[in-house]
């Protein structure tokens, strides 16, 4: 793929993805504009990765042919407002990885082009991200393969019905902030058994990472793999026993809840 690519939005989440777009040539650096109102921003862009940078949004989104959002979804009125009807070409796919913000209201500021919605998460930064995909109406078999081919590029990817999104944004959009909590409290419980940090943190991370690529190869539920490893008596499951008095399972579900609550909000803010 080497037709051209606009980002509007030069913050980590873009970052990643323009970084890995480059890294595979899904993208060459001079096809690709990034608009970013910072201006060390951009100096750093453009010194790193070679692609051109600019504050204007509209001069940039004129001749992509994928136009990239990646701006707080706060902003949304004001960028589109730069991108009034006529700025883009008819056939510019626009892909939006705002949270909370729903394919009817980006339909509604780009009635001309296709839009997908999607939610990544930032282990994208490391390629290791998952992304969720919503397509609109236009949206052809074609412009779900390029929306897929660019997020691919950070990750997994997987299609899901729109109004399942905010659920989405609740588990994986929020959820490593959660896993780097249960990071850091394992860790400290390490500590207090009598390890040394470091070692503590490199045993928490090993251990989540090792269990989950376990889960993802075996295809094992959960609930399986946690009987495996509690015997009678023992201490995984004085552990786990500890871990439901305490309101673990409740609390990590009410979290998700809580989050896709407040993506909802966004959307209707």
């Amino acid at each position: 793929m080497s037709s051209s690519l606009a980002i509007i939005g030069g913050g980590m989440m873009a970052e990643a993805i323009l970084s890995r777009l480059l890294a595979q040539q899904v993208y060459r650096p001079e096809g690709v504009w990034v608009g970013e109102p910072n201006p060390q921003r951009r100096e750093y862009l453009a010194q790193t990765y070679q692609v051109q940078v600019s504050d204007n949004n509209a001069q940039i989104a004129a001749d992509a042919e994928t136009l990239l959002l990646a701006i707080k979804p706060q902003i949304f009125t004001a960028v589109s407002e730069q991108l009034p009807p006529g700025t883009l070409a008819a056939e510019t796919l626009v892909i939006s990885i705002l949270a909370g913000t729903p394919l009817s209201k980006l339909e509604a500021a780009f009635p001309a082009s296709p839009v997908v919605r999607v939610m990544p998460n930032t282990p994208a930064t490391v390629g290791a991200g998952i992304s969720a995909l919503s397509p609109g109406q236009a949206v052809t078999e074609e412009g779900l393969a390029v929306a897929r081919r660019l997020l691919s590029a950070v990750g997994e990817v997987v299609e899901v019905p729109e109004r399942l999104m905010d659920a989405v944004t609740g588990l994986s959009g929020s959820g490593p902030g959660y896993v780097a909590l249960m990071i850091e409290a394992l860790s400290d419980g390490g500590v207090a058994a009598g390890l040394p940090r470091a070692t503590a943190q490199q045993l928490a991370i090993a251990t989540l990472r090792g269990t989950a690529q376990l889960l993802s190869e075996t295809g094992l539920h959960p609930g399986e793999l946690k009987d495996r490893v509690t015997s009678p008596g023992g201490t995984t499951i004085a552990g786990i026993a500890e871990l439901e008095a305490r309101g673990l399972r409740s609390a990590l579900i009410s979290a998700v809840q809580a989050a896709a609550e407040r993506s909802k909000a966004l959307g209707n803010g």
